[in-house]
Formats: structure tokens, sequence, C-alpha cells
């Protein structure tokens, strides 16, 4: 399946994401599944992991990001989306953020201002 991660938010608040509004692949289970490990505070929240959060303003336009390494220990990995997340979200522009794996840059969720 194929997703545009802004399209939604973007029909929800009257934005046009211009040259942002992608469209990329969606990887489903065939069968049941348990979801992500509510105890990370995060899906995809592998230790170890890389991941950029790339902020977008209230025209859907790209404002920023932050890379970020997630520490191998699971609960300094939540800590460390939580803080990148808090830095984001401190500049009034920004309108959601996107987390995102780095070395394909596929989209993994994201999070709507507060």
């Amino acid at each position: 399946m194929s997703y545009a991660p802004l399209r939604r938010w973007a029909a929800e608040v009257g934005a046009d994401p211009g040259a942002y509004d992608e469209v990329g692949p969606v990887f489903v289970h065939t069968g049941q599944c348990a979801g992500p490990d509510a105890s990370s505070g995060h899906p995809f929240a592998e230790t170890g992991a890389r991941r950029v959060l790339r902020r977008y303003d209230g025209e859907g336009r790209i404002a920023g990001g932050t890379l970020v390494r997630l520490p191998n220990d699971p609960g300094h990995a939540r800590a460390a989306v939580d803080q990148a997340l808090h830095t984001a979200f401190a500049d009034p522009a920004v309108a959601l953020v996107h987390v995102r794996a780095v070395e394909y840059g596929c989209f993994q969720y994201e999070v709507r201002r507060p």
C-alpha cells in the first residue's frame, strides 16, 4: 500500500503541503499483530536506531529537523525522543513533527502539537 503522511493533516487544517506531499510505501502484516511495544512510549523506538524528527509549520512546509540516535537503553531511548519533541514544539511555528528512519527517510509516525 502507499501513504501520504501530510495529506490527512493538511486536509484537516486547510494547509497545502505543496512539494512535501510525498507518497511512500506502507508495509503491513498479513496476519494478526500485537502492535508496537507500549512500554517504550513511542512506536518504533528501537534502541540504537537513528531517527530524524522533521518539523512542519502550519502551512505544511518543512521547518527544520533534528537527528536523534536512540540510546541502547529503552528508557533512555524514550527520553531522547521526548526531549527532541519538546525542543521541536518549543518553536511556536511548528505544527507537527514526523519521526522518520534515517537510512531511507521512511515515515514512522507523526506527533501533532499538544
